[in-house]
């Protein structure tokens, strides 16, 4: 069902100079501030050629702006951020999963908290398009990864107007909002892929997005059992100024294991269900601690957290559950923690709307 006829969106006649196209674009507002493709009509209807979709289907209102994400705007993002036509059926799931009122984004989009839509690729559409998975995993380097995030970002910053100062509000930002897209490691993941833990088959193409800060480092190189090492990962995602809340029903949390620590822990018998359980345990505060600043008092804390003793340690998320653990990166003793921004739920969906399928 791609586009052969005319496209629904305005054509613009620009002088043919990359530099024309820029200078316009940015004039207008259209861009993150780095180069973008033209998206040029024979270009948009080569990336409708990527998806089984009517270019006039709506996928639905961008927050908060609320504009309309028919598959041809989705598309001429895409472009823009330098897609092949296959990331397509990726990236209208990842909207359409982002679209969920479950992943809250108006919230995402407009609060002063710097997070950013991670989109995690799982399943065969990851090597499909070429996604990375392996050292550097959050970094540079891999153009599926980069494109697919910038996508995402572009139709949050052009259809939902989500732009610094505006429909953004973030205080300080994050590089995240530049593109935030990784594969998981699967073949070193020992307790199976993360979409498989979320009720999909191992087997299916599926892309969870995650409201997630910027990835926060754990060095471990000592830890030789898994109680130490996952003590560890929990002091890092259990730090007083982070937004994750101790308070709001939504909070969770995204640890994203090296291949190396996910072996350590797994070779001392530990399931993922182990591995939850010891985090939600361990990643806490006492009172007494949350009273010196961050968060406390500004929102409606239950009542007995006011009359509980002061050494009573509160949990960053309500159960082990929604501590969501993966595994991607390099070699290294190296994890990561992903807090997010407390009202928003991971949201995942199985990709599909592949040409021919």
């Amino acid at each position: 069902m791609s586009a052969t006829g005319p496209l629904a969106s305005e054509v613009i006649e620009l002088e043919d100079s990359f530099e024309a196209v820029e200078a316009h674009f940015r004039e207008r507002g259209w861009t993150d501030g780095l180069p973008i493709v033209p998206p040029t009509p024979e270009r948009v209807r080569a990336m409708l050629a990527g998806i089984e979709a009517a270019p006039d289907a709506v996928t639905g209102k961008v927050p908060p702006l609320w504009g309309e994400a028919t598959v041809e705007k989705i598309a001429i993002n895409a472009v823009m951020a330098g897609c092949r036509p296959a990331a397509m059926p990726v990236l209208v799931a990842a909207l359409e999963a982002m679209l969920d009122p479950m992943f809250n984004l108006y919230g995402v989009q407009a609060t002063t908290h710097p997070v950013a839509p991670l989109v995690i690729v799982n399943g065969p559409a990851a090597a499909r398009l070429g996604m990375h998975a392996g050292p550097g995993v959050f970094g540079p380097g891999n153009a599926a990864n980069a494109t697919l995030g910038r996508a995402v970002r572009l139709c949050l910053w052009n259809l939902g107007g989500g732009r610094p100062g505006a429909g953004d509000m973030a205080t300080q930002g994050s590089p995240a909002k530049y593109t935030y897209a990784i594969a998981e490691r699967e073949e070193a993941n020992p307790w199976g892929p993360l979409h498989a833990s979320l009720g999909f088959h191992a087997g299916e193409s599926v892309v969870t997005v995650f409201a997630g800060e910027g990835p926060h480092n754990v060095n471990d190189h000592v830890s030789q059992r898994a109680p130490n090492l996952l003590t560890v990962i929990a002091d890092t995602a259990a730090t007083l100024g982070s937004n994750v809340g101790w308070y709001l029903a939504q909070s969770q949390l995204l640890v994203v294991l090296g291949p190396e620590h996910a072996a350590s822990i797994a070779a001392d018998g530990f399931s993922r269900a182990d591995v939850q359980r010891c985090l939600y345990e361990q990643a806490r505060r006492p009172i007494g601690r949350l009273k010196i600043g961050g968060m406390w008092g500004i929102h409606d804390w239950p009542r007995w957290m006011t009359t509980v003793d002061d050494e009573t340690r509160l949990p960053i998320v309500p159960g082990p559950d929604d501590i969501l653990v993966m595994v991607a990166g390099g070699a290294g003793k190296h994890s990561a923690v992903v807090p997010n921004c407390c009202f928003s739920r991971a949201v995942s969906r199985a990709v599909t709307r592949w040409p021919g399928s």
